[in-house]
């Protein structure tokens, strides 16, 4: 199976303003898409996470979808992040995967954090998503669903694995920045698959500072490549399918896995 090209964008969201955080990208993925299967995106790319999504949600054919198709088919790659949708009178943060061929699918995030309130405003997600890309079956998600490793875990069925790669796009805060870089390897080792997490830098509409340190990080939860925390950086990598079968075949932890049912 062929290695899976990844681009990650670490960028400072302008606050609420969609036209400018999607013009912004349109210049960093111009100038470092060439050759990559998929592209990554923050959370809440078009506005940052603080924002009342009653003012700036979108529907799922909205300016920000329709971008996100053309930036898609002139790349070629899969283009993913999250934004607030509108369905119905209702909000959801929602991660989409757009393919060039213009379909995609979405995942509404499940865990909302409620510390900040985004309980009050967004309605959690009911379903997992996992997409197939090049023979490569993925998991993406979404900020605080990184610290439930329940939603998160892999599973292994007639010798088969769930899922190779788990991406998570946030807006993670610096003071929480140490959670962030051992959770995310973690996640690797307990699951026998990449990991990865693109987050934002700066500060959003309420001063809160942004931890940055994306990371794309290897089956044995050691880290390929790190952003720094205090600016925008890109990160690029090939993930290799045949290094994670030779790993996953030396050390198949998946065969003692526990059976396990999430109630929703």
């Amino acid at each position: 199976m062929q290695n899976l090209k990844i681009l990650c964008l670490q960028i400072n969201i302008i606050s609420n303003n969609p036209a400018q955080n999607r013009e912004q990208l349109e210049i960093k993925i111009r100038n470092h898409a060439d050759q990559h299967d998929i592209i990554i995106l923050p959370e809440a790319f078009t506005t940052g996470f603080h924002v009342d999504p009653a003012g700036f949600a979108e529907s799922a054919n909205g300016e920000t979808v329709t971008w996100m198709k053309r930036i898609s088919s002139e790349t070629g790659a899969v283009l993913t992040g999250s934004i607030f949708i509108k369905n119905k009178g209702k909000y959801t943060n929602t991660l989409i995967w757009m393919r060039p061929d213009g379909s995609f699918e979405t995942y509404d995030k499940r865990h909302v954090f409620s510390m900040g309130g985004e309980d009050k405003q967004v309605n959690k997600g009911t379903k997992q998503l996992i997409v197939e890309l090049n023979g490569w079956k993925i998991k993406p998600m979404i900020c605080y669903d990184l610290r439930f490793p329940v939603w998160t875990k892999n599973t292994m069925e007639n010798g088969k694995y769930a899922y190779d790669l788990a991406l998570f796009v946030a807006n993670w805060p610096e003071i929480r920045l140490y959670p962030w870089r051992q959770l995310l390897k973690a996640r690797a080792i307990e699951n026998l698959s990449y990991t990865i997490g693109v987050n934002r830098v700066g500060r959003d509409g309420n001063g809160i500072l942004y931890g940055g340190h994306s990371m794309i990080v290897d089956p044995q939860g050691k880290i390929m490549e790190e952003a720094g925390e205090d600016r925008e950086r890109v990160l690029s990598a090939a993930l290799s399918y045949d290094e994670l079968a030779t790993f996953r075949e030396k050390f198949n932890v998946g065969l003692d896995w526990d059976e396990f049912e999430i109630k929703m």
